[in-house]
Formats: C-alpha cells, structure tokens, sequence
C-alpha cells in the first residue's frame, strides 16, 4: 500500500465550470425560404386567376398544348416543332388569322366599308358648303367695299373724309377703319366724344354693314402717348371708351344689338404704322365683319336644304367665330 504524505491529503479539487452564452448568429436562410414562398404564393393566386378570366377555349388550347396525343398537336417543322410545338389559334400561313378582331357594332347597320363611305362622303359635303359660303363672304366684302368707296364719293362732305376710312378684306372679316389723318381727326384729343362728321362716316358704315349678315367686332386704338405718372384714366380706357362709343352709334344707325359679338380696348398693343408708334394714324376705330360659321349660315338658310346627317355634322362644330372670340354683346375686353 502506498504511503501517502501529507501533502496529498490536502491537494485542493478543483471544478471547472463552462458558462453557455445565448444563441448567436443563425444567418439569413430563413429570409431567402420566406421569399421563396411568398413568390410561390403569388404565382399560385396569379395561376388562379388567369383560369378564373380566361375562356373555355383558351384554356382547351392551353390543355392541348401539354397533351403529347391530341391530335391537334403541331406536325409541321416551323418553330420549335416536336411533341412539345404546341398548337396555334391562327391558321397557317403568313400572316392570316382566324381570330376574329375586336370591332365596335357598326350603329347604322351598314358594313364597315359603306359606313366609312358615307362618313366621308358626308364630310366632304360639309367641306363643300365650307367653301361655298367663304367664296360668297368674300362677293360680299368686296361688295360692301365697293359700296363705301362709291358713297364716299357722290357726298362732297364725305369725300373729305376718304382719306379717314381704310377698307380691307382680313383673315378675320372685312375689316373698315376709321382713322385719324394730319388735321383730320375722329375724336378730340383724349376724348371719346365724336365729332359730327364722324358720326356721319359711322352712319354711312352702318348702312352698308346692315346689309351684311356678319357679326361684328369694334376695337378702339391709340398711339403710344401715354397719361401721366400715377393716372387713373389711360390709354386702355381712353380706347375702350371709343370702341363703346362707336358701338353706340351704329345701333343708332339701325344695327342690331345682338349682331355685336365683342367691343375691346386695345390701347396702343397694335399699331397701325409699327416704326412710329406716336403716328396719329395710330388712333383708330376698328369695325369689322367677322367671318360667319358654317351653324350660323345654316340656320340663316344660307345653303337651301341639307340631309339630316349633313346638318347633324354642322351643328356639331363650334358655334364660335373663326376668330376665336365669344359672343359677348356689349362687352368690353381688357386685354
């Protein structure tokens, strides 16, 4: 038996103990697993509801193409070919199809071919009447400009004033012009009242122009003269003011309220003589016979009787002038 020493009696024990941490880093693979089911989950559902929309045949087609023994199944070497080819819903051939097209139902009954026909025939009708009614505007102007030219001639007063009225034929209408001349003005300087003898020119332009069916435009013009620092009156009013003052005159002269379409200041925006704003020929009265629309010639009966469906297409173009401005009677525009 071995001797045992003090020592040994006395030799400590020692025991170890090993602490366990949490559970550390698992990694990203159960992200990756969730997006791969969250995208199986949606090719299922969009699975779903193709076969909810899509029709008997589509989804027979579709069927047949995953069935190696239809008969249907593609026999010719074009595309891919073999038991996997598939079939198509056209037939073959370049570019032919038995597929019939989506088309709206024709309303008139008439096949496609003779709606298109009648359609344009129609509206080459409608062109027609167009260029009718602008070559008999444009007899009419230069009718009516005869017409001022010769009464301004067989009056000794109003052959004074030839040199105050311009006449010309614009894309817009007939346009009559009533400017100031050196020593010959239409209005006092700065005012709107008339002199006499411009309303005896604004009366005489009213006997021709109530022979015409147009409507008509007034527009006051200055030149570029202006007011003082800080005036409340400038030239906007001071050329509205005339506009006005000629639209009151020739409803004196027989014109009918409802024939004006618009009444406009223009201030010195457009001048007459462009290199010399401060020209006295710059302060002028504008009176213009607007083109007329087709609507309203019709409804003057000014093409006799049309076919319904003429009329229909004539009635659905715009009301307005050519010109673009709205019938506002009275009015004045600042522009």
């Amino acid at each position: 038996m071995a001797k045992t020493t003090k020592q040994d009696e006395v030799r400590p024990i020692i025991v170890k103990k090993i602490k366990k941490s949490g559970g550390g880093h698992h990694g990203g693979a159960w992200k990756v697993a969730y997006a791969d089911f969250v995208t199986a989950m949606m090719a299922f559902f969009l699975l779903l509801w193709l076969l909810n929309v899509s029709t008997d045949d589509a989804l027979e087609t579709i069927s047949n193409y995953f069935d190696p023994s239809h008969p249907k199944i593609s026999t010719t070497t074009s595309g891919a070919g073999g038991i996997m080819g598939g079939v198509s819903v056209a037939q073959e051939g370049a570019m032919t199809t038995n597929v019939q097209p989506l088309a709206q139902q024709q309303p008139t009954g008439l096949p496609r071919q003779q709606n298109q026909q009648s359609q344009q025939s129609e509206s080459n009708d409608v062109k027609k009447l167009e260029e009718h009614l602008r070559k008999q505007e444009e007899e009419g102007f230069k009718k009516a400009k005869a017409e001022l030219e010769k009464a301004m001639q067989e009056s000794e007063e109003m052959k004074e004033l030839a040199k105050n009225l311009m006449v010309d034929i614009t894309p817009e209408g007939l346009r009559i012009q009533l400017v100031d001349q050196e020593g010959k003005p239409m209005f006092p300087l700065g005012s709107a009242e008339m002199f006499d003898y411009t309303k005896k020119l604004v009366a005489l332009v009213a006997r021709v122009v109530n022979d015409m069916p147009n409507d008509i435009s007034i527009r006051g013009h200055t030149d570029s003269h202006q007011y003082a620092v800080g005036a409340r009156y400038t030239n906007w009013e001071l050329s509205s003011d005339r506009s006005n003052s000629s639209r009151r005159e020739l409803l004196k002269a027989g014109v009918k309220a409802e024939r004006v379409a618009n009444v406009m200041g223009r201030a010195d925006r457009e001048p007459l003589v462009p290199e010399n704003p401060t020209d006295e020929r710059n302060r002028r009265v504008s009176i213009i016979l607007l083109n007329e629309t087709l609507q309203h010639a019709h409804e003057r009966g000014a093409f006799g009787k049309v076919s319904e469906e003429v009329e229909k297409e004539i009635e659905e173009r715009s009301p307005l002038p050519e010109t673009g401005y709205q019938k506002t009677p009275g009015a004045i525009y600042f522009p």
